[in-house]
């Protein structure tokens, strides 16, 4: 036995268990700080892109079919707030994914979403403003796997 007898040896063995303990809930705590900043960070940018694309939507209505009564260049003004929103959200989520395809994704559909307001025809427009419909969901799916 060492000279401290044997509730020393007890001591060290109950303070290494308590500093595990600590250091497993500080791990713990991080990883669900991480994950609520991530969830906030994956709905603000979906939500920031529904609003963005529902501009482009519009502006698309104005500058191509009876116009709804609102000026065009007064939607697009708005569509470069909400763009510029989208942007900064993107930039958050980038910023707190490890996953380069989720990162990429992200970047890739707000480049599709901007191209809304270039089609030319209904028909275009019907496929483009399908598939960034398809497109959020999808990035949505995949961001849940990151939670």
């Amino acid at each position: 036995m060492d000279e401290q007898g044997p509730g020393g040896y007890c001591s060290g063995i109950t303070l290494a268990f308590q500093q595990r303990t600590t250091d497993m809930s500080q791990q713990l705590t991080r990883r669900e700080k991480l994950r609520q900043e991530r969830l906030d960070a994956y709905s603000t940018y979906a939500g920031a892109l529904v609003n963005y694309r529902r501009c482009l939507v519009h502006l698309w209505f104005c500058e191509h079919e009876q116009p709804p009564p609102e000026d065009p260049e007064a939607v697009r003004v708005r569509s470069y707030g909400l763009r510029s929103n989208a942007q900064e959200a993107l930039f958050r989520l980038q910023m707190l994914t490890d996953d380069e395809t989720l990162s990429q994704a992200a970047e890739d559909l707000l480049a599709d979403i901007t191209t809304v307001t270039k089609a030319e025809n209904r028909a275009e427009y019907e496929a483009i403003r399908a598939q960034t419909h398809d497109g959020i969901s999808r990035l949505i799916r995949a961001a849940k796997q990151h939670l």
